[in-house]
């Protein structure tokens, strides 16, 4: 098999093509488990143990940690093809994969020498908004907070949770600037309480519980200024920042749930039994399929043009722009609501057998869960077109806003 050509920039010792295939042999494993999963409001043993092999939590560190160091492009159809099979499989892979990289990316030597040093296998979940407080001691801080949706917590070994600094007066601290201080932490996932709380429409199995952390010692190599991190490593393409890592997770999944309700869907039209004979001789069922997948592939195609653009631009030695953000929000936006209708025409067309536990069901309950997201709220859509219309393209994005220069 012909390897991948590389520019460079990116890993040479693992080719994605071998984990596509790895995904296609522990797939049925993944879909077999998916309701088990959604009953264990986690994943079950059996899924996760399939999916460490894997290492999503590396895909996108550099190789001098251990990581895979590839192109968003071939992590986003790793995403993608983890997801077909089970949409809890590919939210933990994904979240994994993303927070692994902000870890990788933005924590200083010291701290990522422990994390991803040789003999590690770690792995990184939490929530990024900030909903703690920590405290300056020597040598660190303490942190204490509660936070929710901490998707693939269980299977982690270290959160990355979003906490004000406190200035002393039990107040968030800000900089000279006037702006408050927002750092992510990262400590042991024994050191913190684990409160549950997931009991959802939708990816059930990610286990995206509430957790908490009491006066929780944080060493000061273990924090980065999440709204204004500078990336210490791939400088170019971890200059998209948490909220672009963010974003080739969240469109990863995306790209896989609305893949697999297109297939789902025409796989029932074509068997001849019941309500499925009726709508696989249906000329209109035939029309709404053929325009659900024109969509599909055109808000796909968009993805991967806004990502191969990026990869081209830090390949020649650029950090990505802020209008690539815009884009990058757009695509994101565009996928998910791409999703939301093909999900929405399979659910009817299906029928009575919508309504019974399988794929069908369980997909579109997925893809409302995830179109709720906050990651693609219209507001960020808005400033995307403001910025891509020239009405604010004098500003840079910090977190999800787009704010004006300082």
């Amino acid at each position: 098999m012909n390897k991948p050509i590389k520019h460079g920039y990116w890993g040479s010792t693992v080719d994605y093509r071998d984990m596509l295939k790895k995904i296609e042999e522990i797939g049925p494993i993944l879909e077999a488990n998916a309701d088990a999963d959604e009953k264990n409001r986690e994943l079950t043993p059996e899924s996760f143990e399939a999916l460490k092999p894997l290492r999503m939590s590396h895909v996108l560190a550099t190789e001098g940690l251990g990581g895979a160091q590839l192109p968003p492009t071939q992590v986003l159809e790793l995403l993608s093809a983890i997801t077909w099979w089970s949409g809890s499989a590919g939210w933990v892979s994904m979240v994994h994969a993303c927070i692994g990289a902000m870890s990788a990316a933005f924590l200083p030597d010291s701290a990522v020498e422990r994390l991803f040093g040789p003999g590690t296998d770690n792995r990184f979940s939490g929530q990024g908004a900030p909903l703690g407080m920590l405290k300056k001691v020597e040598g660190g801080y303490r942190l204490t907070g509660k936070w929710s949706y901490g998707s693939g917590f269980s299977h982690a070994t270290y959160s990355h949770s979003a906490a004000f600094v406190d200035d002393g007066n039990g107040k968030p601290a800000k900089d000279e600037k006037g702006n408050v201080i927002v750092m992510c932490a990262h400590a042991p996932i024994p050191e913190h309480k684990q409160l549950g709380n997931w009991d959802v429409l939708g990816l059930g199995g990610t286990g995206s519980i509430d957790y908490s952390a009491e006066d929780v010692f944080i060493p000061d190599d273990l924090v980065f200024p999440i709204l204004t991190a500078p990336p210490m490593r791939l400088k170019e393409l971890f200059s998209l920042g948490v909220v672009g890592l963010a974003a080739i997770g969240h469109t990863g999944w995306a790209l896989g749930t609305g893949r697999r309700m297109l297939d789902e869907i025409a796989k029932f039209a074509r068997s001849k039994s019941g309500r499925a004979g009726l709508i696989g001789e249906s000329e209109k069922f035939w029309y709404d399929y053929g325009r659900a997948e024109a969509r599909y592939r055109a808000a796909r195609a968009f993805v991967f043009e806004v990502w191969s653009d990026i990869e081209a631009t830090v390949e020649a030695g650029n950090p990505v722009s802020t209008q690539q953000i815009s884009l990058v929000h757009l695509a994101k936006s565009e996928i998910h609501e791409v999703g939301v209708e093909v999900c929405n025409f399979a659910y009817r067309a299906g029928g009575g057998a919508s309504l019974r536990a399988g794929v069908i069901q369980r997909t579109f309950r997925e893809m409302m869960v995830a179109a709720n997201h906050f990651t693609i709220a219209p507001s960020i859509v808005t400033s995307a077109g403001r910025d891509l219309g020239g009405l604010w393209s004098d500003r840079v994005w910090q977190f999800y806003d787009l704010i004006e220069k300082k």
